[in-house]
């Protein structure tokens, strides 16, 4: 039976996702995921053959294909809004595909929620992708320029040359698919595969899993497969030949029966599918009315941990990996770096009292009055990030120009136009 849902009201704690069911109400289940800028018909022509065995759930990312633009700031985000999405569902169990930042959410329902997913197939996934500052670059380019950038550019991403020659209706549709995507919702998704990090933990997962991945894919190729198919303990490789990154269009009846042979044990075992959830872990119980002792030492601790790590996090959020690695290099300043990344980003950078939109603007403001032009031009790369729009860079400025003097504004406006052409220029 077909189903689709598409709530506008999303319930709190986590909101669900729009989905769509199809096949046998008393199948096992397969729940089916989407790469970043497409939608669930991404696997329209895999529905047909899963259906024959499988009650496939298929879901929509924040914002993409008119769903509602509720955006997330993490792939565990995501996973909990798809195991909601499935509790509303009354599924407990489930067999999970997924392509690219899908597979990602599969890795995390894998790692998280161990006792629910029964195997794994990951289409064009890796255990991180690519670097921080890339997905956080292409953020910045979208809050600037909108989609259309990367909708022009994403059929020579997701398809080989030959295919997109061949088939330019599937092309138009891949560029209409990037165009309708909401920008804010496709932003933060970048934001949060620029912090999607398990390659230490795939040694948990311990479900069967399919890693497939186009011979031709330069996105997510078979080198990061390799490494999926390295740490997990039963994971198998499938590359398949005349593909790039999405392999389910382009190659459609390969990739379905990889998926089918992959999943066929599970269709023949539904009780596997719907077993109880793992009861949770007890902690240790204190009698009513007491606390557990905690030593004086241990309890100051505890009250104020060292801010170091949490401090270097923020630091590479917003300045980028390759700046904060290129400043850490440098033995001769390692205490240096050590009191900068505590106290200033620690210490203060972390504080909830201004949001990061805010901090930017107050730290150009600073760097301009005080004519320091080499930090003014990593901060504007780093306002770019934290949202500042190439606009609201050009009247800060000019607001300083007023109580800081013409020449340390015209000095700064220099720097802050050339960091604003290359961060906001998309590449081609």
């Amino acid at each position: 039976m077909e189903r689709v849902s598409q709530t506008q009201t999303p319930p709190p704690h986590p909101p669900t996702l729009q989905y769509r069911s199809d096949g046998p109400d008393d199948a096992p289940v397969l729940v089916i995921g989407p790469s970043l800028g497409t939608t669930w018909h991404m696997w329209d022509r895999q529905i047909p053959e899963l259906t024959r065995e499988w009650r496939v759930v298929r879901f929509d990312l924040p914002g993409h294909g008119g769903a509602p633009a509720h955006p997330v700031s993490s792939v565990a985000e995501l996973g909990d809004r798809v195991l909601a999405t499935l509790d509303e569902l009354g599924i407990q169990r489930f067999g999970y595909a997924g392509c690219a930042l899908g597979g990602a959410i599969g890795l995390d329902l894998a790692l998280r929620a161990p006792h629910r997913v029964a195997s794994l197939a990951l289409v064009a996934t890796s255990p991180r992708f690519g670097s921080a500052d890339e997905f956080r670059q292409r953020g910045v380019i979208v809050r600037t320029n909108g989609l259309e950038p990367i909708a022009r550019t994403a059929p020579e991403q997701w398809f080989t040359p030959a295919f997109a020659a061949a088939q330019p209706a599937i092309v138009d549709w891949a560029v209409q698919m990037v165009r309708t995507t909401d920008p804010g919702c496709y932003i933060a998704a970048c934001e949060a595969l620029a912090v999607f990090d398990v390659r230490e933990a795939l040694g948990r997962i311990g479900v069967p899993a399919l890693v497939l991945v186009g011979a031709d894919d330069r996105v997510t190729g078979p080198a990061e497969a390799r490494t999926l198919v390295a740490g997990i303990a039963d994971a198998r490789l499938a590359v398949v030949p005349g593909a790039s990154h999405l392999a389910p269009v382009e190659q459609p009846a390969a990739v379905t029966e990889l998926l089918t042979g992959h999943f066929a044990g599970l269709a023949q075992d539904t009780g596997a599918l719907t077993a109880p959830p793992m009861p949770p872990v007890s902690a240790p119980v204190v009698p009513a009315g007491e606390l557990a002792p905690v030593a004086p030492a241990e309890a100051e601790e505890a009250a104020r941990p060292d801010p170091y790590e949490s401090g270097l996090k923020l630091r590479r959020e917003i300045l980028g990996d390759a700046h904060v690695d290129e400043v850490l290099e440098d033995d001769f300043g390692t205490d240096f770096q050590n009191l900068v990344t505590r106290f200033a980003w620690g210490e203060v950078w972390s504080r909830e009292g201004l949001d990061r939109r805010t901090r930017s603007s107050v730290t150009l403001a600073a760097l301009i009055a005080g004519g320091h032009l080499d930090a003014l031009a990593d901060h504007t790369r780093a306002a770019l990030r934290n949202g500042l729009t190439p606009d609201e860079l050009r009247e800060i400025v000019l607001q300083t120009a007023v109580y800081c003097g013409l020449p340390a504004a015209e000095s700064a406006l220099r720097v802050v136009r050339r960091v604003v052409k290359e961060d906001t220029t998309p590449r081609t």
